[in-house]
């Protein structure tokens, strides 16, 4: 059973929320065959420290106006994860995303198209 349409939804306005403060390589990753605790992943990477700090705020920032709180915020200086239950964040550095492989990780489950990705294609 694919992912929840809200759920789905709310991986869009994260992702907007990514692009928006410049983060790259992002893809969301359908999990509700493989995971009992989430549905998807979303997963970013950010060009530095500071830009992944930014991005995780931003990322809060719009879901709180929608009504979206995470259950939890963890990180370091290069990795924060908001866990939003149905929906987790990554946001990464580009040295713990290529070490770590997350997508790689879970390559078997679909991907969900990103709006904000087809966006940018078809300019």
């Amino acid at each position: 059973m694919p992912a929840s349409k809200s759920v789905t939804a709310l991986t869009q306005v994260a992702a907007r929320a990514v692009a928006e403060k410049l983060g790259t390589d992002m893809i969301a990753l359908d999990l509700s065959d493989q995971m009992v605790l989430s549905e998807v992943f979303l997963i970013a990477t950010g060009g530095n420290v500071r830009q992944v700090d930014s991005i995780a705020d931003f990322v809060e920032e719009k879901l709180r106006e929608i009504g979206e709180k995470p259950a939890r915020r963890e990180g370091t200086e290069e990795w924060v994860l908001l866990d939003y239950s149905d929906l987790v964040v990554h946001i990464q550095s580009t040295t713990l995303r290529n070490y770590y492989m997350l997508d790689r990780l879970w390559n078997d489950c679909p991907r969900i198209e990103l709006d904000i990705v087809r966006e940018e294609i078809a300019k």
